[in-house]
């Protein structure tokens, strides 16, 4: 961190009391952060019951590999992750257990392969350079979270449904943003455990921003299979390819849509959100943002990034590291334990909730050296991060499969942006972390924008 901050950027404000049903749900429904313990960031393991939940809040390592790797199977996604997802996303990749979530992984796999990211990652040069047009006249100033979405949006669409020309990409997020709104927060009843079998109120609310997306999901699906698939395979082409290895089915019309709407909500939102907190943190450290602007010139000489400067271009990728720890999109995990089991020595029983607080997990002070605090230097060559206390992607077979994509996007278009602006706090509070599905900036990154005399020049 720079020395001229005194101060760490904002975190969320967790719980250092013991809370009752209601005031627990008042919470999750303002901020699911607000539900961590601040206890969390300091001890290995938190057990406790909320109304008929017995849950265990987990943040270590070792622990942490057992439920995502080592004992995976033991650990599927809760029912109230699963009750929140599937409206939307049906049993795809995302929410799917076992045997059919395993076929549909090797189906979408070569998508995500080296070469085909690479072979794509002209789009995310060409998103890169349409959102450095967009800041050009902005009238120096702008909203970076809204700006990095339509970036990161733009990318997702083409690398889904390449050449359908039936996507309105304001259109779709809009529909994408309503769902989240009516369906993404929690529940009294998911608080208090009750079951699932009793409805909850957004199993009713989400119901016309989800049969809008459908529709355009399925007119994608039918226009490429009557057009045949393009050049360079996308998602699409890539689920539709896709075959079982044991039994040799197909995916059906709905398994297809739920898998295409899967990659379309997570593919854009995950990236916008880094950069949009990388873009915050280095207006909030002038110091990190004229060093990456140092290596972004030299790297690139005032050319757009591409897929092949992205491995000289390792401070970037650092401030994405650590925008990653700070605000990781996905800030919670919640599994359900199937059968007994032990925890840092505690006794996890079947039907438990055991929770990944990975907010906390990626701010605890017996993991990280100032743990609040913004340095990427922690992830510089040589310097040793368990691998299962750093999670924004998840770990063990079911790590996030557009991992990879992902950050090669987030560096590309970062590394532009840098090469080409200077960014500056404005006066006023800062954004605030809140999650609802992600963790998003409530009240949004508004930063000065100025453009540079020249690409090469700072």
């Amino acid at each position: 961190m720079n020395a001229d901050n005194a101060e760490d950027p904002p975190k969320a404000r967790l719980v250092t009391e013991v809370w009752g049903v209601f005031r627990s749900f008042l919470a999750a429904r303002r901020n699911l952060l607000e539900i961590i313990p601040e206890a969390a960031t300091r001890r290995p393991i938190l057990s406790g019951r909320t109304g008929g939940v017995r849950w265990h809040m987990v943040c270590d390592p070792a622990s942490i590999r057992r439920i995502l790797k080592d004992n995976v199977a033991n650990y599927p996604k809760s029912p109230v992750t699963k009750n929140i997802l599937e409206p939307a996303i049906g049993d795809s990749l995302f929410v799917a257990e076992g045997e059919h979530w395993r076929w549909q992984r090797q189906a979408a796999a070569p998508v995500f392969t080296y070469r085909n990211v690479a072979a794509l990652a002209p789009i995310m040069s060409e998103a890169a350079d349409a959102a450095c047009r967009r800041l050009e006249t902005c009238g120096g100033k702008a909203e970076m979270h809204e700006a990095m979405v339509r970036a990161t949006f733009d990318v997702i669409g083409r690398v889904t449904l390449t050449g359908s020309g039936r996507m309105d990409s304001a259109f779709v997020h809009g529909a994408i943003e309503s769902y989240i709104a009516s369906t993404a927060r929690i529940s009294l009843l998911d608080i208090a455990g009750i079951p699932m079998r009793i409805p909850r109120l957004r199993q009713w609310t989400s119901t016309k921003p989800l049969r809008t997306i459908r529709r355009i999901a399925d007119e994608a699906i039918a226009h490429r299979i009557a057009s045949g698939p393009m050049p360079v395979p996308d998602v699409l082409d890539a689920l539709l390819d896709g075959i079982d290895p044991e039994s040799g089915r197909r995916m059906n019309p709905h398994e297809l849509r739920d898998n295409l709407l899967a990659f379309i909500v997570a593919g854009h939102e995950t990236t916008a959100l880094a950069l949009a907190w990388s873009l915050f943190l280095l207006a909030y450290d002038p110091g990190v943002q004229e060093r990456l602007r140092a290596e972004t010139i030299a790297v690139l000489g005032g050319r757009t990034a591409t897929a092949a400067d992205v491995n000289r271009l390792s401070l970037t990728r650092q401030v994405i590291d650590e925008a990653l720890r700070l605000y990781p999109p996905a800030a919670i995990l919640s599994r359900s334990a199937q059968r007994a089991d032990e925890l840092c020595g505690r006794d996890i029983r079947q039907g438990d909730t055991v929770i990944l607080p990975i907010y906390a997990l990626h701010r605890h002070h017996q993991l990280w050296d100032r743990p609040d605090s913004f340095d990427p230097d922690r992830f510089s060559n040589g310097r040793p991060v368990d691998r299962f206390a750093y999670l924004p992607f998840g770990d063990g077979p079911r790590v996030c499969i557009g991992a990879s994509f992902a950050l090669t996007e987030a560096v590309i278009i970062l590394a532009t942006l840098i090469s080409r602006f200077r960014f500056r706090r404005l006066p006023g509070p800062g954004p605030k972390p809140v999650m609802i599905l992600t963790l998003r900036p409530h009240g949004g990154i508004h930063l000065e924008v100025e453009a540079l005399p020249s690409r090469t020049a700072s």
